[in-house]
């Protein structure tokens, strides 16, 4: 029966023996009763797992080799949803502890599946925005990396810092200006709206690409600024209008034939 089909108190009940489970394989050592919860088909059982194990981490020093050696093992485990739990699995670790998982991470940036990468996005995000210095350190060594992947993976993974602190990565997506790659291109302009809709953040985001030398980059960003105020107008923290007008403010250098209209 998949997770969700469980009544509340059979999945508070699922959940704790899952994780009582991962704790005596431990134990233990034996990896191999984690690996059944890592390669569940159920998405909810992987996340109870990955959880479950960044808690034990964290609550048990004792069990911390043993943890770690699990993960190093499964990231080279034939079945990618291994890889990518135990990544996301790192990424609980990484919260606070970056450094000891750090590792983890580069590998599986090289991973051949997008599953076990699109699970390093997912962990700089929520490791970012909690743990920023060592996070967006590991980041940074990445931004001009030959892989075109990596680098567009790695500006989508410090997206989250910069909702609600631009200053942290806006130094960072500032070294990808000149990337000639237009997926990279692509998510860089994405990211920068994303960051730009959030309460106490446009001004941050428009001033600091006055520093940016790559005005058509700054341009196409200026647009995205402004059209996602409209589609995330329930959310945004300014109207499209109110947006549009700061950014003519900010510059108005476009003139009339560079207007956003809407």
């Amino acid at each position: 029966m998949a997770f969700y089909d469980l009544s509340k108190s059979e999945r508070a009940d699922r959940v704790s023996a899952i994780g009582n489970d991962i704790r005596q394989a431990l134990l233990a050592q034996k990896a191999e009763n984690v690996r059944v919860y890592y390669a569940d088909d159920d998405t909810y059982i992987r996340k109870t797992a990955y959880v479950a194990s960044g808690r034990l981490y964290e609550e048990e020093a004792s069990l911390r080799p043993a943890v770690h050696t699990m993960l190093a093992g499964f990231l080279t485990d034939d079945d990618f949803r291994v890889r990518q739990t135990a990544i996301n699995a790192a990424g609980e670790i990484g919260r606070k502890h970056f450094e000891e998982v750090r590792t983890i991470f580069d590998e599986g940036l090289q991973d051949t599946h997008h599953a076990p990468r699109n699970a390093v996005i997912g962990s700089v995000k929520k490791m970012g925005e909690v743990n920023p210095i060592p996070v967006l350190a590991w980041a940074r060594q990445y931004l001009h990396h030959p892989d075109k992947e990596i680098r567009r993976e790695i500006c989508h993974g410090i997206e989250l810092r910069g909702r609600k602190h631009p200053e942290d990565i806006l130094p960072l997506l500032q070294e990808l200006q000149h990337d000639h790659t237009a997926r990279v291109r692509g998510t860089l302009v994405h990211v920068i709206g994303q960051i730009a809709y959030k309460k106490g953040c446009l001004l941050k985001v428009l001033n600091h690409l006055k520093t940016w030398e790559n005005r058509q980059l700054v341009y196409d960003a200026l647009e995205e600024i402004v059209d996602v105020h409209h589609r995330y107008r329930d959310f945004a923290a300014l109207t499209q209008e109110e947006a549009a007008r700061m950014v003519d403010e900010h510059y108005p250098e476009r003139g009339q034939a560079n207007r956003i209209h809407r």
